[in-house]
């Protein structure tokens, strides 16, 4: 059987690799949308605190945090995966409860949380924390590296016989798949066009990018001159930022709150009425009023050049993120699948060692994790943009103003990068993952918890693809 998956981001490398030790032929398309999310996640593994009213959702996050042991064993390299724990902090112990209310629910059918504990002074675990305030420790917490998840999944799928294709994919309404070649300037420096698709997933291709990333060059991350990537990858952005691309939902304090794209105050999660507001998640921010899909004229894929090449495929899998509803239409199908923009902060605090610093998740405010190499990742706005994968001034004003108030020991950290990542919702709330047509299977709308659930949703597109039974049921992620 022959499955081509569009998207080479952490849900498609996630369906090649599983695809590929099925022993079925694979080709990946990898059409290097501007804004791909995967790198531009934070690397946040925790899915305990989330979605209390929502079973579903958090079985999808939870099977895939515990997901991750076993993948990194399978895949024997360094992803960044380290159980780190985390600290939920609130300046108002009182404001704690809930949240350890729902993990003693959680605990005995998650006993991977580890046991939750009180920290008084959260600055000792987190040196640069206000120490204002109190916290609970939830030890099974992990972090990850996207970048490096999905590297090693499409590696792994490479050495067992898939391929990586570069280009723009169309789907024609019977769901064959039509290749077409990426506008010239959208072509990345790491892929040699005289490479065969082997060499250019080789380990030391993936580690001259890891550095480049690291450097802010990467094409998921942006300097401070590299804003306005998307024109010249061919793809139409919003137009200079203005009049309603206001940083919309960054998770802060009442002091200087976020307005949202109608207006809106957009307050963070766990503000006013607590747990039960916006489904109740402790961390994931959403803007109070989302707005509604963009329209078809602002959802713009890359544009293909040329007639295209069609690749026979038995089935296909879609995993293209924020893009998925678009590469769906031709098959007569709406899925209103829309972005939602992140931005965040990459700093350094020279000659300290923050690789084990665990992840601090506020109940008002910005998260904070520390990876190795001393640096300290803060973020993220949460922003109904469209497809505007842009660093603003706004937005990184916001992240760094209420970085600095959870964590004002960071005012002297040295701004290294900025990332910007749009993720992909689904209008009707959860993932979607399942068939749209006897060909064609979708996996996307991860939202926030892309890192968390990134592979195992692949596996399951995977395991739908090959007419196998999922790992879960998928009921309540088929599309609407």
């Amino acid at each position: 059987m022959h499955v081509v998956v569009i998207g080479s981001g952490i849900v498609g490398a996630g369906a090649a690799y599983y695809l590929a030790r099925k022993g079925a032929e694979v080709t990946v398309v990898d059409g290097g949308y501007p804004g791909e999310a995967t790198g531009a996640g934070a690397g946040i593994v925790c899915p305990w605190v989330d979605h209390p009213e929502d079973d579903a959702w958090y079985r999808l996050t939870r099977e895939g945090a515990r997901h991750y042991p076993g993948l990194v064993e399978e895949l024997g390299e360094d992803i960044g995966y380290a159980k780190v724990g985390a600290l939920l902090v609130a300046e108002d112990p009182v404001d704690l409860e809930p949240v350890r209310a729902l993990l003693r629910r959680r605990h005995p059918d998650a006993p991977e949380m580890g046991e939750i504990t009180d920290v008084a002074t959260p600055s000792e675990l987190f040196p640069p924390l206000s120490d204002t305030l109190s916290a609970l420790l939830v030890p099974g917490a992990a972090r990850v590296d996207g970048c490096s998840v999905r590297d090693a999944l499409l590696r792994a799928a490479v050495a067992q016989g898939a391929r990586v294709r570069r280009g723009v994919a169309t789907l024609t309404p019977g769901g064959q798949v039509v290749l077409h070649p990426l506008a010239r300037k959208a072509v990345d420096e790491r892929w040699n066009p005289e490479a065969t698709e082997e060499e250019r997933w080789s380990p030391q291709d993936v580690d001259e990018q890891r550095s480049r990333e690291a450097a802010g060059q990467g094409p998921a991350s942006h300097g401070v001159g590299a804003v306005g990537r998307a024109d010249e990858a061919g793809v139409q952005d919003e137009g200079p930022a203005s009049v309603g691309e206001e940083p919309a939902g960054l998770r802060q304090g009442p002091v200087g709150q976020s307005q949202g794209p109608a207006g809106q105050s957009d307050a963070p999660v766990g503000q006013g009425d607590g747990m039960a507001e916006q489904g109740g998640s402790w961390r994931q921010g959403a803007p109070l009023v989302p707005a509604a899909p963009p329209s078809s004229t602002a959802t713009r894929a890359p544009r293909p050049e040329g007639d295209g090449e069609p690749i026979e495929a038995d089935r296909v899998i879609v995993a293209a993120g924020a893009w998925t509803g678009e590469v769906c239409r031709p098959l007569g199908v709406e899925l209103p699948v829309f972005p939602r923009r992140g931005q965040i902060v990459h700093a350094t605090l020279e000659g300290v060692d923050t690789a084990w610093w665990p992840m601090v998740l506020p109940r008002v405010g910005p998260y904070l994790l520390g990876f190795p190499d001393s640096r300290v990742v803060v973020g993220a706005t949460v922003e109904d943009v469209g497809f505007s994968p842009r660093v603003t001034m706004g937005g990184l004003a916001e992240v760094i103003e209420a970085g600095l108030r959870v964590a004002p020991g960071l005012f002297a950290a040295t701004v290294t990068e900025a990332r910007v990542g749009l993720r992909p919702v689904y209008a009707p709330g959860r993932a979607l993952i399942g068939p749209v047509t006897g060909r064609v299977v979708v996996a996307t709308g991860l939202s926030a918890y892309g890192l968390t659930a990134g592979p195992f949703t692949g596996e399951l597109a995977a395991a739908l693809a090959l007419g196998e039974e999922p790992p879960i049921d998928i009921t309540p992620y088929a599309p609407a």
